[in-house]
């Protein structure tokens, strides 16, 4: 049976440099659930470090949690990469471990910290993170769709690391899932501005790397359960399965 599930897909943890240290398992699962929301998402940048301990502790209190990644590609493209299994989430991060280049300066882009699923810290990731790696974008799109994942353009409506804005246009039989407008802009405008590809399926999530700000945009999905592989076919419209509202 299908229902509508309110879903924020896009949420760094303390593991971004650029979240919040306060973005720990607990807190972001409680104030999801305080937002009611029924599936997240944790997409640090390039690395999927802390995607189980955020798993374990939403199973705890009964809230969906997908690991995924915002993986930067070599033209400096966002990312957003969805799966069901961490395994598979893992084996991108292998890769893109590979293929970034530097180490993280915590003075100048902030701290890069591993946490476990009761809040404590555990290590700190010394990679580059915010960097960009060596993997085309349609590399990426490739690996995440043999793995089973979901790929949608992140914040495409930005100039700055966003699929037009880097690009000026979505390239022909690229593998993308959906395209993701960000709080900036309203449905309206991003219906005028984006018509070209409005075959694509829009998402809007709410980007947060601050606890207030998770719940703040969302989308709503018609799904049979919570997961990746259920997002992935409302994403395409399949076996009744849609985006419901942005």
């Amino acid at each position: 049976m299908l229902r509508t599930f309110r879903a924020d897909l896009h949420i760094h943890s303390c593991l971004s440099p650029c979240g919040d240290e306060e973005m720990k398992p607990f807190a972001i699962v409680n104030q999801a659930l305080a937002m009611g929301l029924d599936m997240i998402a944790i997409c640090d940048h390039n690395s999927a470090e802390n995607t189980a301990a955020f798993v374990n502790a939403g199973r705890k209190k009964g809230l969906a949690v997908i690991p995924g990644m915002e993986v930067t590609s070599r033209e400096e493209i966002h990312l957003l990469t969805l799966f069901d299994r961490q395994e598979d989430c893992l084996a991108l991060q292998d890769l893109i471990y590979q293929n970034l280049p530097g180490e993280n300066l915590e003075e100048v882009f902030g701290h890069q910290t591993v946490v476990n699923d009761r809040d404590e810290t555990i290590g700190i990731n010394p990679k580059m993170l915010i960097g960009a790696t060596l993997l085309p974008l349609e590399q990426i799109v490739s690996m995440v769709g043999s793995h089973r994942g979901v790929t949608i353009a992140s914040h495409i409506d930005r100039q700055a690391f966003g699929l037009l804005g880097q690009l000026g246009f979505i390239p022909e039989g690229i593998s993308l899932d959906g395209l993701e407008v960000s709080k900036r802009t309203s449905k309206e405008e991003a219906q005028k501005r984006f018509h070209d590809y409005q075959h694509f399926s829009f998402v809007r999530f709410s980007d947060a790397h601050r606890l207030e700000d998770i719940g703040k945009n969302i989308t709503h999905f018609l799904l049979e359960k919570t997961s990746s592989a259920e997002v992935k076919m409302a994403l395409h419209h399949q076996e009744g399965r849609r985006v419901v509202e942005q």
